[in-house]
């Protein structure tokens, strides 16, 4: 079983979540930025590295909010996702280097606002925004899923 390392950020502003489109025939969902970790990259860093290259805009990783364990027939995924400050920049998802990442769309959405459609994590359509309100004392481990792509 292969196993991947991932980063993603959760990237609040205006009280609003930034979410990026991921559709390419076979799958369309809703999710934060996020991706692989590189060599020796920090968690945080790849976050913010991710960020950038899926979104366009400079963030900087705060807490570590999420610990999420994702099982499917290519293998096993541990993603950790980080709340996140906006720095800089306007979201603009033609600029990924990645040739095959299929984001479409980007937005900022509230919480009685989210897209419809399948949104990444699940707990983003609830539990996200009463723990963002609570704070996060510490990583909350999400329960181990099996990915519906």
């Amino acid at each position: 079983m292969k196993h991947r390392i991932a980063a993603g950020a959760l990237v609040v502003r205006n009280n609003r979540l930034l979410l990026l489109r991921h559709q390419n025939g076979i799958y369309d969902f809703w999710a934060p930025p996020g991706g692989g970790v590189e060599d020796n990259e920090e968690l945080a860093a790849a976050a913010e590295r991710e960020t950038f290259e899926e979104a366009g805009i400079r963030v900087r990783s705060g807490c570590l909010a999420y610990i999420d364990e994702l099982i499917d027939d290519s293998g096993r995924m541990v993603k950790f996702w980080f709340l996140a400050d906006y720095v800089s920049g306007e979201v603009n998802v033609t600029l990924n280097p990645v040739a095959n990442e299929a984001i479409t769309e980007a937005g900022w959405f509230s919480r009685n606002k989210l897209p419809s459609g399948h949104v990444f994590p699940a707990l983003i359509r609830g539990g996200f925004w009463d723990d963002l309100a609570r704070g996060f004392s510490a990583p909350i481990k999400l329960p181990l899923q099996h990915s519906i792509f």
